[in-house]
């Protein structure tokens, strides 16, 4: 199972949209490293997450969900490995059954790589996402508004 923490950002209703707290990809090189270059480079906005809730939320509450980790070997084959594999099929039998020049190959496997791509696109938006509410975190107060003050 693969757990977040999310902030609720805003309420539509009984759906709640949530934001994850964005994470360095590494922090012990203090921004020398590739993987903040292009971080800093592709920008760092902000997605919200829709889900609808059965228990009241509020905006600043934290949410802890679950995903099951099944799920996500499924997209990764799908998105990765059907455009690759079609691909490698559509000039294979290009080459071995229509004996192909190198040409017609390679433009086999382009068209091979995109009905992969097509494909994989329509299959990953009929996966289903089995998402669980593990926690539902009460709001903090701080500390300047405990009674007395």
């Amino acid at each position: 199972m693969i757990e977040q923490t999310l902030t609720v950002v805003a309420l539509d209703g009984h759906t709640a949209h949530l934001e994850a707290q964005q994470k360095q990809a590494c922090e012990g090189c203090n921004g020398r490293c590739g993987s903040q270059v292009f971080g800093k480079l592709f920008g760092t906005a902000k997605k919200t997450f829709p889900f609808k809730f059965e228990s009241p939320v509020e905006v600043g509450q934290k949410v802890t969900l679950s995903l099951d980790d099944s799920h996500m070997v499924k997209h990764a084959f799908a998105v990765y490995m059907l455009p690759l594999f079609l691909s490698l099929i559509f000039a294979f039998i290009a080459a071995q059954l229509f004996i192909a020049s190198e040409g017609w190959q390679i433009l086999a496997a382009v068209l091979g790589g995109i009905s992969g791509y097509f494909i994989a696109k329509t299959r990953v938006k009929s996966l289903k996402h089995d998402i669980k509410v593990i926690k539902i975190h009460p709001i903090s107060i701080p500390l300047t508004q405990i009674d007395g003050d």
